[in-house]
């Protein structure tokens, strides 16, 4: 290991172990106030391997003990959204506590009184976030497209970005998916990216290929690699399991369908780091198509929308950025990304990005829903 990734290493787990001292500490002094409980030493050794439980099951996944893996890395998702909440909080509950204390106030009001507000907050949070990232949307989006599709007058798509399929989700949430994708009744599935979560094993192990292969459309189910698929490093076996339940992963590749329309799927951008794979450019797709007819390019990080609309793409489909997830990360999000969530209209191009039908660690979504994208376009 590099000293420089080692120093890195050492820094963040100094930073992340006093930050979650911090939040332990404010837990400490509510809990022994209301109960009276003393065993201090018993409480931090549970708040640090709840503190580090994530990491544990993460590590652990891959191993014989992934079945205390899988519960540990819940558990540590829950404690990611508990860490970014109580450091949001915590610094105005304790400054409130301060101020009551010098103005006089009994200790029950200043700790118990302001802690139990604090902790109720939290868990409010905890809890409509958790309905939020388990219980699915269907988003609407109307477009025309100024081109003839041959016979085909109208399109319905069901988009389905960032499912994260792994140890976490898995069936039950598929089959909120596959619920929602039938009341849509699309002619046509795509799945811009990050259909796994990183690891491959839980997917097959769990035999979620079954599940997911109940997803059905006449013009059939296409899908793109995201960040996440080339984070696990298997990209050949995930695309050859996608290819046993009649899922087609594009690898910079173009499919004509029905002789009516092009649909464009890229590698993702992880691909050139990940696996030092050359991703072909948006233009190089393009050139040897026929550009008269309706192009839809599947692309999972919304980087090169400009680049979109000047190789004449029509419709531009894109997850990768959960619109932050957690509130208030979408302030980042929008920086980040020219369109980090919903419509946006560049030209000729309808660039459309979902805030994702699964989540990445915690199951908890403040600033953004679990959704399906229903995307109705209607040709000349």
């Amino acid at each position: 290991m590099k000293a420089r990734t080692l120093f890195t290493i050492i820094v963040f787990l100094a930073i992340y172990s006093a930050i979650a001292v911090y939040i332990g500490w404010n837990g400490w002094l509510l809990m022994s106030e209301l109960t009276g409980w003393s065993a201090w030493p018993a409480y931090a050794i549970v708040v640090a391997l709840i503190a580090f439980a994530y990491i544990i099951g993460r590590l652990g996944q891959s191993t014989p003990l992934r079945f205390l893996a899988e519960p540990a890395k819940l558990i540590g998702s829950y404690w990611l959204a508990l860490l970014q909440y109580g450091l949001l909080l915590l610094p105005i509950t304790d400054a409130a506590a301060l101020a009551l204390k010098l103005a006089g106030a009994d200790r029950n009001v200043y700790v118990v009184g302001v802690g139990s507000v604090a902790a109720l907050l939290l868990l409010l949070i905890l809890a409509v976030g958790t309905r939020n990232a388990w219980s699915p949307v269907i988003r609407r989006f109307d477009i025309a497209i100024e081109k003839s599709a041959g016979d085909r007058s109208r399109l319905t798509i069901a988009v389905a970005s960032d499912l994260h399929l792994g140890s976490v989700i898995g069936h039950r949430h598929l089959n909120r998916l596959i619920a929602k994708v039938n009341e849509i009744k699309p002619d046509i599935i795509l799945l811009p990216g990050d259909v796994l979560d990183d690891d491959l094993e839980p997917f097959v192990r769990k035999g979620m290929g079954a599940t997911f292969g109940k997803l059905k459309a006449p013009l059939g189910v296409y899908a793109v690699t995201g960040n996440h698929e080339y984070f696990g490093g298997k990209v050949p076996e995930y695309v050859n399991e996608m290819r046993k339940i009649g899922v087609h992963v594009l690898m910079d590749e173009t499919v004509v369908i029905e002789d009516s329309f092009v649909l464009i799927g890229r590698k993702d951008k992880a691909s050139e780091g990940r696996s030092r794979e050359r991703r072909r450019s948006i233009a190089e797709l393009v050139e040897p198509l026929d550009a008269a007819k309706p192009l839809i390019l599947l692309d999972h990080q919304p980087l090169e929308l400009r680049e979109a609309e000047a190789s004449g793409i029509d419709l531009s489909l894109s997850g990768h950025t959960h619109r932050g997830q957690m509130f208030p990360n979408h302030l980042i999000t929008r920086r980040m990304f020219e369109l980090d969530w919903g419509y946006k209209r560049k030209g000729k191009l309808h660039a459309i990005v979902s805030s994702g039908f699964g989540f990445w660690g915690p199951p908890v979504r403040t600033g953004s829903r679990s959704e399906v994208l229903h995307i109705e376009v209607s040709f000349l």
